[in-house]
């Protein structure tokens, strides 16, 4: 086998961490587990990352570049700006219902957690969920102009109260051990799109 460069070992570090702190949380992943998930000596991540912490922003960073290649693919795709966006939040139910945690939200996961731990990571989350909503927002307006969605409101603020509806049925999933809040958020989804 091969050795890792220094950017590799960096990127493995971060995807042994994405399954496990979005089953455990960020800080009740300590660097031990970690560096043995990944089958890295202990004192060599400091060699990759300066703290726990500036590996938080890099798994953020990590998650939302990949996240937002996923929301891009959805929303730029084929069908009606309406269609799209039912097609982001089918997507956001279909992965985010499971029990397994690969591919899970770690804005739902992390969120509260980090935000009040650290002011950096805290704003990888601002810039990362404010790149979400802005590509939510174009859509809208894509829909707006398209007329499959009703313009009843700004699309920003419709942007934002369907993201935050999503984030919070997400909660309520974790809270409820079922989907039965996706589908209530999906109804509320289609009435406001309607």
């Amino acid at each position: 086998m091969s050795k890792k460069s220094s950017a590799d070992m960096r990127q493995h570090l971060i995807d042994i961490a994405k399954a496990l702190m979005a089953e455990k949380g960020y800080t009740a992943v300590g660097l031990a587990e970690l560096v043995a998930a990944a089958g890295v000596p202990k004192g060599s991540f400091y060699y990759y990352f300066k703290s726990k912490e500036e590996f938080g922003q890099a798994l953020l960073d990590d998650y939302f570049t990949t996240y937002l290649q996923t929301v891009d693919a959805l929303l730029d795709g084929p069908g009606t700006a309406r269609e799209r966006l039912l097609a982001y939040f089918d997507y956001w139910s279909a992965t985010q219902a499971g029990s397994a945690p690969e591919g899970k939200c770690l804005v739902v996961k992390l969120g509260a957690e980090v935000c009040d731990l650290s002011v950096d990571m805290g704003a990888v989350l601002q810039h990362g969920t404010g790149a979400i909503l802005d590509r939510l927002t174009q859509c809208v307006e894509a829909g707006y102009l398209d007329g499959s969605v009703a313009a009843t409101t700004p699309a920003r603020v419709l942007a934002e109260s369907l993201y935050q509806l999503w984030l919070g049925a997400s909660l309520m999933v974790k809270v409820a051990r079922n989907g039965g809040p996706f589908d209530a958020a999906m109804s509320t989804t289609q009435r406001l799109l309607a």
